[in-house]
């Protein structure tokens, strides 16, 4: 029987870790001022589906790569960051160019997919995995509190970032305020990437 206070434990770790700021969520705020709440649905729910095959994964013993070939992270750093960089160029002049809406929201399967090159998701498997592995119960019931805790954490936590960004979307219509938010998101995701990489 897995206790309530690991229960609790797990439930916290994993709200702190999807509630903070990190790539997923200046992508969900950035989707959400852009393409508003209902088209980002997909990418809301690619993120905690591809989490939960990535700390199954890690249970499953994935985890140990990190450890044996530490230059898979250090490559999977420098991938995010390309990436990031991108998105925050991507970014500058797509909310102000109010006449044409450029672009798509993230689909589902895209953002299950980010989750493997981002190292935030993969630092809340790997703790996930050994902190709050219940090592007592039975594997597959274990891999299964780890693995169905996360979506269920995830979702609500990462919805509050897309809701941010779509209320803003609704409020501003000033072309000069939404220029200045596109070049706020694109600095903070070339700091997420900078930090990602120096950590």
């Amino acid at each position: 029987m897995i206790e309530l206070k690991l229960f609790l434990a797990l439930v916290s770790y994993y709200f702190v870790m999807f509630a903070t700021p990190g790539p997923n969520n200046a992508m969900l705020t950035a989707s959400g001022i852009k393409f508003g709440f209902k088209k980002t649905l997909p990418h809301l729910v690619g993120i905690p589906f591809g989490h939960t095959i990535q700390i199954t994964l890690v249970c499953f013993g994935l985890g140990s790569l990190f450890q044996k070939y530490p230059l898979i992270q250090f490559y999977l750093k420098w991938v995010c960051f390309a990436y990031l960089i991108f998105l925050g160029w991507k970014i500058l002049g797509s909310f102000s160019n109010g006449k044409k809406e450029s672009g798509r929201p993230l689909k589902l399967y895209e953002a299950a997919l980010f989750q493997f090159i981002n190292p935030k998701a993969w630092v809340v498997a790997l703790t996930a995995a050994t902190a709050f592995f219940p090592n007592e119960e039975n594997f597959l019931t274990a891999t299964m509190f780890v693995a169905i805790t996360a979506p269920i954490i995830c979702f609500p936590s990462i919805c509050l970032w897309a809701l941010f960004g779509s209320s803003i979307k609704s409020i501003i219509k000033n072309v000069k305020v939404k220029k200045i938010i596109e070049y706020l998101l694109a600095v903070l995701l070339l700091l997420t990437a900078v930090i990602i990489v120096i950590e």
